[in-house]
Parts: C-alpha cells; sequence; structure tokens
C-alpha cells in the first residue's frame, strides 16, 4: 500500500540529532490499518520517496502519530531544512526480512 502527504520536518536534539517527517494523524491511521502484522516493536518497514531520492527506513511511533526520520543524503539532495512542510511518498516493505 503506498501513502502520499504532506507533514512538518522536526529536529530530534539527543547525543545525535536526527531529522523525522511528522506524519498527520489522518494517514497516521491509515498505515496503522494497513501495516497490521508488518510492525516490529511498533516500527513500520517503508521505502520513501522525496523529490525523487528512493529509500529504505522505519516509521517510529511517538505521541501517536508515526515519524519518518530522514537520511542525510535525501535531506542535501533535496535541500530540506527543519520546521518546513514536505512532501513525501511511502510503500509499506511488506517483503522486507532485515527486521
Amino acid at each position: 500500500m503506498d501513502f502520499e502527504f504532506t507533514g512538518e520536518v522536526v529536529e530530534w536534539r539527543g547525543p545525535a540529532p536526527y531529522w523525522f517527517l511528522r506524519v498527520p494523524a489522518e494517514e497516521t491511521e491509515d498505515i496503522k490499518l494497513a501495516a497490521k502484522g508488518l510492525e516490529y516493536w511498533g516500527q513500520v518497514p517503508v521505502t520513501v520517496r522525496i523529490h525523487g531520492t528512493l529509500f529504505t527506513t522505519a516509521l517510529f511511533p511517538r505521541d501517536g502519530r508515526y515519524l519518518v526520520p530522514l537520511k542525510v543524503a535525501a535531506r542535501r539532495l533535496a535541500g530540506i531544512d527543519v520546521e518546513t512542510d514536505l512532501e513525501l511518498a511511502a510503500g509499506l516493505d511488506v517483503g522486507r526480512t532485515d527486521r
């Protein structure tokens, strides 16, 4: 199942800072339903497309919604900055076996 949405880019400041795209509430509910049985410790494997750049990652649950980790290479190629809205396409990785 594929999803497209626009969400806000947020920065998590920890020992190793990371940027995430916050999945809107409506899409989070749709993904939860579609991902039943795919999740592992709450994470959902996906393939993501941002501005033509494809990469695999996993959605992280946080405060009732999902967060999409944004890889540095994809952020740099797309010129992504924190606190901006970003359009993203994601597909569930049904056959991924690296979990």
